[in-house]
């Protein structure tokens, strides 16, 4: 098992200056680290490989900086949908320069966009199309494409792990995984066991986080109902915290977190890898990767 920690923990943006957080994510327990890139996000790709390499840090890269509404897989003009299939393939590019061994969002549409209408007859075709060409683009690059269900808030087009996997079977690719968030989940889901179940050998990892997107534990989430299903289904891949630090200027608010919920990056990473640490043995998942002991417990 892989325990992550998201770029957003701990910057707004990701940069040269933030390179020193890679030791402190490793140093904390993490084997990967996932980087939100766009148009953006500016910063020396080789320098930061370097030094998530030097820490046997995986990186995994996620299209969370700017990425332009008209570059839409699923958009029903087909140029949209062109021009949407070669900024995803920019990324993807961008990912094999840092050594990345995935791309990860909802790749299928353009998070913020929902068409409040009956969908046309061929969205779901046409996007699923546009995944077949990104798999396959990406897989001869040594990139995995993980697709994230988000909620109604966020897409229209998959707001579930079982949408999600429709979506893969329209796709008919191999290189197309799941990554299920357990925040966004909590709009969609009134049984997350089967949700989880229904991906099998598809699903990629989680992003672990709270109903409020805190630290998980004590929240809404039905943790006993995940970790079932993810041993149910011998699921040993990525666990990523996940969250916005919220003493990071108006960055936190600008994502929509009102709370203050991450003041400390690292503090909410302890918490959260103590408590992803008790469930994976309460349930019988296989251990961290690379994690020592005492690592991630709260003082």
């Amino acid at each position: 098992m892989k325990l992550g920690i998201h770029s957003y923990l701990f910057t707004a943006g990701w940069s040269d200056t933030d390179l020193p957080v890679l030791t402190v994510c490793r140093d904390l327990g993490a084997t990967c680290f996932e980087i939100a890139i766009g148009d953006d996000v500016d910063f020396t790709i080789h320098r930061t490989r370097q030094a998530a390499e030097a820490l046997e840090l995986e990186l995994i890269a996620s299209p969370g900086g700017l990425w332009p509404s008209e570059c839409d897989l699923s958009a029903d003009d087909p140029a949209d949908r062109a021009r949407g299939l070669a900024w995803h393939c920019r990324q993807v590019d961008v990912a094999r320069e840092l050594g990345a061994t995935a791309y990860t969002g909802a790749l299928y549409g353009h998070p913020g966009t929902v068409k409040r209408r009956q969908p046309p007859a061929g969205e779901l075709a046409w996007t699923a199309e546009g995944l077949h060409r990104l798999a396959d683009y990406a897989v001869r690059r040594g990139i995995t494409i993980v697709l994230e269900p988000m909620s109604r808030f966020r897409t229209h087009l998959a707001n579930t792990p079982q949408q999600v996997m429709a979506l893969i079977a329209l796709a008919g690719h191999p290189n197309l995984r799941v990554l299920i968030d357990t925040f966004h989940a909590v709009t969609e889901l009134r049984d997350y066991g089967a949700a989880v179940r229904a991906c099998t050998d598809r699903l990629w990892g989680l992003h672990a986080c709270e109903n409020d997107r805190g630290a998980p534990g004590g929240g809404l989430v039905p943790w006993a109902d995940i970790f079932t299903a993810l041993r149910d289904i011998s699921f040993d891949g990525y666990l990523i915290l996940e969250t916005y630090n919220t003493s990071l200027g108006d960055f936190a608010v600008r994502r929509g977190v009102f709370r203050d919920l991450c003041p400390d990056g690292a503090a909410f990473t302890r918490a959260g890898f103590a408590f992803l640490r008790a469930q994976l043995a309460s349930y019988g998942l296989p251990a961290p990767e690379g994690l020592p002991d005492n690592v991630g417990e709260t003082s």
